[in-house]
């Protein structure tokens, strides 16, 4: 067996990212910048109103309370022609522009307007530049407002649209393809028949790819027959920037997965026993030698979830571009003992992570723990890192590698001060050690 960070260096190795390409703008939240992106226009534009009320001269207002003459009315989307004069007030809307010799602006909530509209009472002094935005106040021209390696996030498109830019350098979406093998998976509708099993391995990795944000394209079933293997993988090279195989790559007589990638991938690829629980068989190479990766997951549903998270995403993320790879890894409370037995792996235990009142995080396992007991990792938010040992007992610090951060729920009454984030983000490295 090898250490799991021995495996995952092993994978990062052979992967390089995609080249950057224009994406239209409103195509691209959640991919990477390929290039840095500076302001080509100060925001705001102008001076305007940060506030409903009445622009005047701020030095109008010593020794207030005062009252001015309202001159004119400018709406969001309008100008004031002219200077404001001494004396004088403009009612101002939020986000119009500063009539020209005004600098600062009275809330419409502490001026009281006579009835006519024509005059208003000011209540109190102001100091220059109160309630105004000037001139690239938020971004100033030449500033960066987007780098390489930066995630598009909704906010940051949205400054890249407030620049005008309607496509962007990014890190297209790995396209995934997805194949199941065997020849026990049942290909039809209808009653299952005796010795066979439906193939959930498939639409899981389908499903979770597509959540993580990659193309991913249905490559089918494909039974133990070495010839077809070779013509999916073959075909799938044309279309898919990577493939995810599940099942064959264990030690029977027909798991193939392994055999095939020796023949199709040259010296990149490899046949590995990690040293964890579950997930200990995995298979890895670049068809051709340096096309498309194929990630040989094991056949077992809860083996071949982990053995994406741990392999496949990474280097799915490291293709499009993203620097943190991993998920994160945090500090929980055992709310209960795990005991095990010494077999020199890593057990990742299907688990629930949640965040109690104070902000403190705890955890428990989801239920059954064998790798074909699917039903546990669907409950599961988090995988327990149990290293090699006699296990842990009940409120012992544990690190979670936590695959669904959605799933943790929200903090009540108060923020989450006593949870530990210990993010791995290793370009280069594997992210989960201690196997």
């Amino acid at each position: 067996m090898i250490p799991l960070a021995e495996a995952q260096r092993f994978v990062l190795h052979h992967i390089e990212p995609s080249s950057p390409r224009a994406c239209a703008l409103d195509d691209a939240v959640g991919l990477v910048i390929g290039a840095d992106v500076v302001a080509r226009e100060p925001v705001p534009p102008f001076a305007n109103s940060q506030m409903d009320g009445y622009a005047l001269r701020a030095v109008d207002t010593i020794g207030a309370p005062v009252t001015l003459e309202v001159v004119g009315v400018v709406m969001a989307g309008q100008t004031y022609d002219g200077v404001l004069q001494a004396g004088h007030a403009v009612r101002i809307m939020t986000g119009a522009p500063l009539p020209d010799g005004a600098d600062a602006v009275c809330m419409v909530e502490r001026a009281e307007a006579d009835t006519d509209g024509r005059r208003v009472t000011i209540g109190e002094e102001l100091a220059p530049e109160t309630f105004v935005r000037r001139p690239g106040r938020d971004v100033a021209v030449g500033d960066a407002i987007a780098r390489a390696g930066m995630v598009l996030t909704p906010a940051r498109l949205g400054m890249l649209a407030n620049q005008g830019f309607d496509e962007v350098q990014v890190y297209p979406r790995p396209r995934v393809g997805v194949l199941s093998t065997g020849d026990e998976l049942f290909r039809g509708d209808g009653p299952l028949p005796t010795g066979k099993i439906r193939d959930a391995n498939r639409h899981t990795l389908l499903a979770q790819a597509t959540r993580d944000g990659f193309r991913t394209t249905d490559l089918g079933a494909v039974p133990d027959d070495e010839s077809a293997l070779i013509d999916t993988l073959t075909r799938a090279a044309e279309q898919c920037d990577a493939i995810l195989t599940s099942g064959g790559v264990s030690v029977g007589d027909v798991d193939l997965v392994r055999v095939v990638l020796e023949k199709l991938c040259g010296t990149t690829a490899r046949w590995m026993q990690v040293a964890i629980r579950p997930a200990k068989p995995f298979a890895f190479g670049l068809l051709s030698g340096t096309g498309p990766p194929v990630f040989g997951l094991p056949g077992n549903p809860v083996s071949a979830l982990v053995s994406y998270e741990l392999f496949a995403r990474p280097a799915l993320r490291r293709m499009g571009g993203h620097r943190d790879l991993h998920r994160p890894i945090l500090t929980a409370r055992a709310e209960h003992d795990l005991p095990r037995q010494p077999d020199e792996k890593l057990h990742l235990l299907r688990a629930v992570a949640s965040v109690g009142a104070a902000g403190e995080l705890s955890v428990r396992t989801a239920g059954g723990q064998e790798s074909h007991q699917l039903h546990a990792m669907a409950d599961a938010n988090a995988l327990i890192l149990l290293a090699d040992g006699s296990g842990a007992g009940e409120g012992d610090d544990l690190p979670v590698l936590v695959i669904d951060p959605d799933g943790l729920g929200a903090v009540s009454g108060g923020g989450p001060a006593r949870v530990q984030e210990e993010q791995r983000s290793r370009a280069g490295d594997g992210g989960v050690e201690g196997s």
